[in-house]
């Protein structure tokens, strides 16, 4: 039997997916950006091979972190030379250069350290608004359901409208 089996180039071929960061948590967003441009995603993926897609982040502006990470956090690089170790916080790198740039550093750390990882995080696009170049790319979005895609009857959409069946067993365990 072949090992080639299912490695078409169609397998290979790089999709374009685009993720709205406005009101998105860092840290589950950078892991779901870092495994689409490691292609862990497809069924083809191997760890030495570059199968990842293409991921264009908008509205890096507005993304939200838990706890007190913007007034804490703090980005450390040095250049090997005494006395040059530089410290910034996560709120000052933002008002520099832009949330982009917290989203990059998130992902990269989140990517393996290996030769692919400069060419993964090549493929990742970010801007600060809606306006980008890519529109023509896009084949997927991370955004939430739509409303007009039918969806099983057991997946709870708006959970202040969600009522339980037996209303009288959830209060017995609760109080």
């Amino acid at each position: 039997m072949s090992q080639n089996v299912g490695r078409t180039a169609l397998a290979f071929s790089r999709v374009w997916h685009h993720c709205d960061a406005s009101n998105r948590i860092l840290g589950r967003m950078a892991c779901s950006i870092a495994m689409t441009l490691m292609g862990k995603h497809k069924p083809i993926f191997e760890q030495g091979n570059d199968c990842g897609d293409y991921v264009v982040v908008t509205n890096c502006a507005n993304f939200t972190t838990t706890g007190r990470k913007q007034k804490q956090k703090m980005y450390y690089s040095h250049s090997t030379k005494p006395g040059s170790l530089k410290q910034i916080l996560m709120s000052e790198l933002i008002i520099k250069k832009g949330g982009g740039e917290v989203i990059r550093k998130a992902v990269s750390g989140m990517l393996p350290k290996n030769r692919l990882r400069q060419v993964r995080l090549a493929r990742l696009k970010t801007f600060e608004d809606e306006a980008h170049p890519y529109r023509k790319n896009l084949v997927r979005w991370y955004e939430g359901l739509p409303d007009d895609i039918p969806i099983h009857p057991g997946i709870i959409r708006n959970f202040s409208s969600y009522v339980p069946l037996n209303s009288n067993i959830v209060e017995k365990y609760i109080t």
